[in-house]
């Protein structure tokens, strides 16, 4: 992990661009190297490794299965996904509640679109639409945990609201904490028209999950893009439409 002063650039993803894995119960696309699909030039974005964008049936889902030395913050768009983990955790993730589980020294856990097994009550046929982000942790070895907080009415306001960092000025705000001090996630829901303004950082990724913005300098961006910006930041972006952003602000990278 290296804190470095890059040239600066912006650089737009496209949402067509992306990996992309389609089979009967999931629909997902990949912004950076995963699983199966591997590219040495597109690993990661200063401490983002992983950007997946995927929808799941409703009663499938991914097993379970181990991860390690990983921060993993999973952010629901639309349904709901059951989250269980071998730390005894367990619970239905939804639209404005922000999940986080460290994976640190080994855990195991399983993503599902079957809410009723947890809740009771008749099954649904809505699929679950969520975007999961990992960020390397500051260190590895770290004691496996997980976090979930609601921030819906912070995402009222318009404005980026911090949905899970590292860093020392968010400790104690809305955020749930990750084990990066160099990182931290903003998300804001815009009505069209409305503006943010992206924070200053040597390393900034923002996605569009849903809806189109246009982003000052670069133009319109639709649901699934993505641009990674390099030592420059303080854009604005604009709501064409109602619409979702997620920001990761990085101070960072990996390797040098």
């Amino acid at each position: 992990m290296t804190e470095t002063t890059p040239a600066p650039r912006v650089d737009v993803r496209r949402a067509a661009d992306r990996f992309a894995t389609a089979i009967p119960w999931l629909d997902s696309h990949h912004s950076f190297s995963f699983g199966g699909h591997y590219d040495p030039a597109n690993t990661h974005h200063g401490l983002l490794m992983v950007n997946n964008d995927d929808v799941v049936t409703a009663g499938q889902g991914f097993d379970t299965h181990p991860h390690r030395d990983m921060e993993i913050v999973t952010w629901v768009l639309q349904g709901s996904l059951v989250h269980q983990d071998s730390t005894g955790h367990s619970g239905v993730i939804y639209p404005g509640l922000a999940q986080r589980m460290s994976a640190g020294t080994g855990i195991l856990h399983s993503e599902k679109n079957d809410s009723w097994r947890l809740q009771g009550g008749d099954t649904h046929t809505d699929p679950v639409h969520f975007v999961q982000m990992w960020v390397l942790p500051d260190s590895g070895g770290v004691t496996p945990g997980y976090e979930q907080r609601e921030i819906d009415d912070e995402l009222l306001s318009g404005a980026l609201v911090p949905v899970a960092s590292g860093m020392e000025r968010h400790d104690g705000d809305t955020a749930i904490r990750i084990a990066n001090r160099h990182a931290a996630l903003h998300a804001a829901r815009l009505r069209p028209g409305q503006q943010v303004e992206l924070p200053q950082a040597p390393f900034l990724h923002l996605f569009v999950p849903r809806g189109e913005v246009v982003l000052e300098g670069a133009g319109p961006l639709a649901a699934g893009d993505a641009v990674r910006f390099t030592a420059t930041g303080g854009q604005k972006v604009t709501a064409t439409e109602a619409s979702e952003i997620l920001v990761w602000e990085m101070h960072a990278t990996i390797g040098g």
